[in-house]
């Protein structure tokens, strides 16, 4: 089994290229369920995710073609079967955009209940609520979601929580519905956007998106085209968290800054250097930063993708600093790992109270979801001595060369077999953080 090995202590400088959005990726392509013909989708992550949900596009009946590692054409004229298999349904969360885009084009569908990070219950009660106010049959049996309806006609659906998951479902469930539907208490994220423009690309009728309240205009077909995803804010906004650990000097590229925004305010409170481009970021840190209270909020409140990492951070910052999750409940299982590295953190149920201390020192630790291990491997990059991550199978879900962006940044990071003891690279990018 593969880890990562790293030796802290060097100063992050340079520049990073950002990939597409993972978030958009994992719902683009359900969405292409949607398209009566060929959608050609652009800018995608290189990550297993998007492998995974090709995979059950593929397993399906839709013909996949990758014209590059980052370029897909998705025919979905040959589509099929309306039940994703268990296996691969079972091995990430976004396998349940199925429900909706199957829904919408066949009026069925049966699908497994998803997998993915363990970050706490995720009940789906708003897509259900959703899809039956549509004119759906939708129940939970067994583990399957199945929906089944003779029309879908548009409504006006009040989502009782703000959820992705639920304004994306029902949003596909919507495209191809008779009428009007209005989606209100919508959530707002980028990838929702994102989402809908891609849809409209491909000839449906949303408006709104962006916005607490959607209006989908229910078309009789999608015919096709082609787009591209937009920058991955979670993935800049990890690399802004190490440059600013490390008291580094990075210009992160390829982000649209306004996403960034949450998170740049509050680098600013601890001190960090933020400035902003067209189409890019420069973070500095050259002092010793000081902490600071967050609490993680829908879009566009700091984003909970970004908790984990913000966390390892204040770890090395002065003073106490507060940071509350009101997303996910378990979010915070990767403490345990980051306190074996020398971090003050207490948990109180949805919050952490973090006492800043002079320095970390490496460890050997567990990867306990996709967030959690780019946090760890932030607490890593300022540690003293080396720190050897495992399970990282949860990092490569989401994050594109993760290592060799960070090595192009003057990081000592290696990806090593088990056992294996041989010393990471040397680099001589040195901290230079007081």
């Amino acid at each position: 089994m593969e880890k990562l090995a790293i030796i802290g202590g060097k100063r992050l400088a340079g520049e990073v290229e950002i990939s597409g959005m993972k978030n958009s990726a994992v719902a683009v392509i359900p969405a292409a369920v949607l398209v009566d013909g060929i959608a050609i989708i652009d800018n995608l992550p290189n990550i297993k995710d998007v492998d995974v949900i090709l995979d059950i596009l593929h397993d399906l009946g839709a013909g996949i073609e990758k014209i590059t590692p980052n370029k897909v054409k998705i025919d979905g004229r040959t589509l099929v079967s309306k039940q994703p298999s268990f296996e691969l349904a079972g091995k990430m969360r976004a396998s349940y955009y199925l429900i909706g885009s199957l829904l919408g084009r066949f009026h069925e569908a049966c699908v497994p209940m998803p997998g993915g990070c363990l970050l706490g219950p995720r009940p789906i009660d708003q897509h259900i609520k959703g899809f039956r106010s549509l004119g759906a049959i939708a129940e939970i049996h067994n583990g399957v979601v199945d929906a089944k309806a003779e029309n879908l006609f548009g409504n006006n659906i009040y989502l009782d929580v703000v959820s992705v998951g639920a304004t994306l479902n029902v949003m596909f469930a919507a495209v191809l519905a008779s009428g009007t539907t209005r989606i209100e208490n919508a959530a707002k994220e980028p990838h929702v956007v994102d989402v809908a423009n891609f849809l409209n690309c491909m000839g449906a009728d949303i408006k709104g998106a962006g916005t607490d309240v959607i209006r989908v205009n229910g078309v009789e077909k999608l015919g096709g085209g082609e787009y591209a995803i937009i920058p991955d804010q979670i993935e800049a906004g990890t690399f802004m968290i190490a440059a600013a650990a490390t008291g580094g000097d990075i210009i992160v590229k390829n982000v649209i800054p306004r996403h960034l925004e949450p998170l740049s305010a509050k680098l600013a409170e601890c001190g960090v250097e933020i400035d902003e481009y067209d189409d890019s970021v420069r973070v500095k840190a050259s002092h010793k930063l000081s902490g600071t209270n967050i609490k993680t909020l829908p879009y566009p409140g700091f984003p909970t993708d970004l908790q984990p990492q913000i966390v390892a951070l204040l770890s090395i910052c002065e003073g106490v600093s507060v940071v509350t999750e009101s997303v996910f409940d378990n979010r915070f299982q990767y403490v345990d790992e980051i306190k074996k590295m020398g971090a003050n953190i207490k948990t109180d149920g949805h919050s952490a109270i973090i006492q800043g201390v002079n320095r970390l020192t490496g460890a050997s630790v567990r990867v306990t979801d996709l967030r959690a291990g780019a946090a760890l491997a932030i607490a890593g990059l300022v540690a003293h001595g080396r720190t050897e991550l495992s399970n990282i199978q949860y990092i490569d879900r989401g994050y594109v060369g993760f290592e060799e962006k960070l090595k192009g940044l003057g990081a000592q990071i290696a990806r090593i077999e088990s056992g294996e003891a041989e010393v990471v690279p040397q680099s001589n990018v040195s901290c230079t953080i007081n």
